[in-house]
């Protein structure tokens, strides 16, 4: 699956843990071994013809994306229906109206719940599921629907 006709949803790279982090948890940050995931994902994607690229606005998912975008000179677009803890049906819109190419960072309660959903809608699923943080879904579409699915477990785990 090249980018022509496909969409990559990805989910963040590691963070520091949640229970241990003193602030809101939106502001918490990746971790050394994130920063490196994030450095692997971007190596993957730049090399599949990436081309717009949306996130949660949370500092763990826009730093996810930040090495990719620094490669392809690409500004990352928050989007509010990536968001932790938000209902995944607005996500499923977005898959709709993104353009090939584009690159998704959310999170591991959104990303299950959406890859079930295209499932439930007849999306064929090529790989046993992975939800690990730095895990890549590709997701291949055909007239706006999502067909195909498989997922790139994470370079660095």
């Amino acid at each position: 699956m090249g980018s022509a006709h496909t969409i990559y949803l990805v989910r963040h790279a590691k963070a520091g843990e949640r229970r241990t982090w003193p602030h809101d948890d939106v502001e918490r940050p990746l971790s050394k071994k994130g920063w490196r995931q994030a450095e692997a994902i971007a190596t993957r994607l730049e090399a599949r013809g990436a081309t717009e690229l949306y996130s949660s606005s949370y500092v763990r998912c826009m730093q996810t994306l930040q090495p990719l975008a620094g490669r392809l000179d690409r500004t990352i677009h928050a989007e509010p229906r990536l968001f932790e803890d938000e209902p995944f049906e607005p996500a499923l819109d977005l898959l709709e109206e993104v353009p090939d190419g584009a690159v998704l960072c959310s999170h591991g309660d959104i990303i299950p719940a959406v890859v079930q959903a295209l499932h439930r809608r007849g999306m064929r699923v090529d790989t046993p599921p992975d939800w690990r943080k730095g895990s890549i879904w590709v997701l291949r579409r055909s007239k706006g629907l999502v067909v195909a699915g498989k997922v790139w477990p994470p370079s660095i785990d």
